[in-house]
């Protein structure tokens, strides 16, 4: 009986052929550049880790969503990643803890789910990102923002645009001037805030938060509307702030504000954004404040960062990007002469056989007389 599913890859994964590979490390390169020109270090952890170490050092933390099974060797419960944030806050608590802060970390690598999210079946997405850990203030995240939005435009993006969201804001609001009814609990304005659903919100005890549904839109209406909504004063932090990171960005990208959003900020705190961009479908990451669990008894650590998700920006830029030039070497060719046309930055394909056809072969050019010759 013939086996007809052994070359089937499970749903949600897939290869990356040549033109994807290639522009994928391209944008794992320039990110990095970027980052490391801000004087952000480069780390690197593994992909499995104990799921104990993945869930206790970030609050909000689905461990649902990671592939898990027991270790034959110390036969404990081992998870795959599914976010390296959690990874990088746990070398900031143990092995870097002694580092000066601001510390400022980059990384990059793949991260699997069991399931896809939404209407995207992807199970392992690659993640880019920058976590500056020891504050979470306003400068703090606005150098983030702007980050992100460099290195999306290094890698090619256009037409960035950055939402920005207050994840704790019902809580905020609860705890002060806006206190829920007995019987009525956060988890539920939040799913109708979420939702935009105004009658909900009145049902479930919220009609005092109506006027945060308005507060959404391009960044100076949307403020203006918040401002409005005034809650006493326990906004006038986070509203000053916003504007401080929409004036460091400037004309760098389109600045939107949704301030109620949730969905995607499981762990963040103060400040929230999502980041766009022109002709790609969904969002190609997020950021924001966050907190990095201690031992008990220990004081939680302030944290800023973003992750990016380029597979979709990927895969625009490889259906684009053109094919990069490439020397064709013939039999008895000259070593040395070959080495120098690589130093200066050629790509060479070395003839194996007089059959090998330098056109066939994506060769752009043939080493002739000591020149590369347009084919």
């Amino acid at each position: 009986m013939q086996d007809t599913d052994r070359d089937l890859l499970p749903e949600g994964l897939g290869d990356r052929l040549p033109d994807q590979a290639r522009v994928a490390q391209h944008v794992r390169r320039v990110g990095h550049d970027v980052l490391a020109g801000h004087g952000y270090a480069r780390v690197e952890p593994p992909l499995l880790e104990f799921e104990k170490s993945l869930a206790s050092r970030m609050a909000g933390v689905q461990m649902r969503r990671m592939f898990r099974f027991v270790d034959p060797s110390s036969l404990r419960l081992l998870a795959l990643r599914s976010d390296i944030t959690a990874q990088v806050a746990r070398m900031a608590a143990t092995s870097l803890s002694g580092a000066a802060r601001p510390l400022r970390l980059s990384y990059s690598g793949p991260v699997t789910t069991i399931k896809g999210d939404g209407l995207d079946p992807s199970r392992e997405r690659l993640q880019v990102g920058a976590e500056l850990i020891g504050t979470d203030t306003v400068a703090a995240a606005a150098e983030i923002v702007e980050l992100a939005i460099e290195a999306l435009s290094a890698a090619g993006a256009t037409g960035i645009s950055v939402d920005f969201t207050l994840p704790d804001l019902v809580d905020t609001l609860s705890d002060g001037p806006l206190p829920l009814a007995p019987g009525y609990r956060i988890e539920q304005v939040r799913e109708m805030l979420d939702a935009k659903n105004a009658g909900g919100l009145v049902d479930v005890g919220g009609e005092g938060y109506l006027p945060l549904l308005y507060a959404v839109g391009p960044f100076e209406s949307a403020i203006a509307q918040l401002e409005a909504f005034a809650a006493q004063g326990a906004l006038d932090s986070r509203i000053a702030g916003l504007r401080e990171i929409a004036a460091r960005i400037g004309a760098k990208a389109r600045i939107t504000l949704d301030p109620s959003e949730r969905h995607g900020f499981e762990y963040q705190s103060w400040f929230g954004f999502t980041i766009y961009a022109e002709g790609i479908s969904g969002s190609l990451g997020r950021g924001g404040t966050y907190r990095i669990l201690g031992q008990a008894g220990e004081e939680p650590e302030a944290a800023t960062g973003f992750s990016l998700y380029p597979d979709p920006l990927i895969e625009a830029l490889a259906v684009s990007s053109p094919e990069p030039d490439k020397l064709f070497l013939p039999l008895g060719h000259d070593p040395q002469l070959a080495a120098q046309q690589r130093a200066v930055g050629w790509i060479t394909v070395a003839a194996l056989s007089e059959n090998d056809d330098a056109r066939a072969l994506g060769c752009s050019h043939r080493l002739e007389g000591g020149e590369a010759v347009r084919l």
